[in-house]
């Protein structure tokens, strides 16, 4: 894909800094540093690589996009019981010790959530925010929250709930799996998968990006896989009818990881919000559009 990947290196910058509370936080910032800055949340498991677009065409779009591993990922220090909503005041730190005021947020699948509990919180802050295939909150009202998943993920989120401590033993197992061979991830969701995230996941170039950033995700164990899940099945912390920003939702009407009924739940529920929905794409599609939306986060 012409969009996604890596970019020169002068115009990517990565720093270890230091949480409110003392914790280690991995920032990669990359595009262009003057540009405008848009916040971008990893999906699950993922790292700050992203995926995102090549910094060249960041540049070109006048965004400076700032990433980070969330605690528990990459080389970000975990946040025992941690909810959706703590992802905020690292946010706020990060913005601070960068120099930023003012910035939109964008989250792709695990990230949607983080995305939308800056939205939420920060609403003096973010300017613009968009999820992409995001999950809808835990025990949403009015909606049946497994139709229409894969059973990978029914059985991932059903363990969560009610058996912590197996979903832990299975996380690890599958991080080790992920280190041994990343592109092993993808191949036990071949199955599973429609037929558009099966034509994403034909190109080398997706693949290949996609294994690096698991394997990054997973550098040093699955705690920053399972403290994800285990939070998105708990209170995420704010009430997404809360948000007043602009809000884009963006998600394939063919998608098995998060059914696109989560995303109409959302655009039902947040004001005002934008909701686009994609007849003929699924999951995986969301990695070509990630340009396109940043693009309208900063018009």
């Amino acid at each position: 894909m012409g969009d996604l990947g890596g970019g020169p290196k002068q115009h990517v910058a990565t720093e270890i800094m230091q949480a409110a509370d003392g914790r280690r936080i991995a920032v990669r910032v990359s595009g262009k540093p003057s540009g405008h800055p848009v916040f971008f949340f990893h999906g699950t498991p993922g790292s700050s690589m992203g995926p995102l677009p090549r910094t060249q065409v960041l540049y070109k779009m006048g965004i400076q996009a700032i990433s980070f591993d969330r605690p528990g990922y990459g080389h970000s220090e975990r946040l025992f019981s941690r909810t959706v909503a703590d992802v905020v005041p690292d946010v706020v730190t990060i913005a601070d010790r960068i120099g930023l005021e003012r910035f939109a947020v964008v989250g792709r699948s695990g990230g949607g959530p983080h995305a939308l509990a800056c939205a939420a919180q920060l609403p003096d802050r973010v300017t613009r925010a968009a999820a992409l295939v995001s999950l809808a909150p835990w025990g949403a009202a009015g909606l049946d929250w497994f139709n229409g998943m894969a059973g990978s993920n029914v059985d991932a989120f059903t363990t969560a709930a009610s058996e912590p401590e197996l979903l832990i033993t299975r996380l690890v197992q599958s991080a080790a799996k992920i280190k041994e061979n990343p592109a092993s991830q993808f191949a036990d969701l071949d199955t599973e998968m429609p037929e558009p995230d099966r034509r994403m996941m034909a190109d080398i170039d997706i693949r290949r990006l996609l294994a690096e950033n698991s394997k990054e995700a997973v550098r040093y164990g699955a705690d920053g896989w399972i403290d994800d899940v285990l939070a998105f099945c708990s209170p995420w912390g704010f009430e997404v009818s809360d948000i007043r920003v602009p809000v884009e939702l963006w998600a394939g009407e063919k998608d098995v990881f998060s059914p696109v009924t989560h995303t109409r739940w959302l655009g039902d529920r947040i004001p005002d919000a934008l909701v686009q929905i994609r007849p003929e794409s699924a999951h995986f599609d969301a990695l070509k559009e990630l340009a396109d939306v940043m693009a309208r986060l900063i018009r």
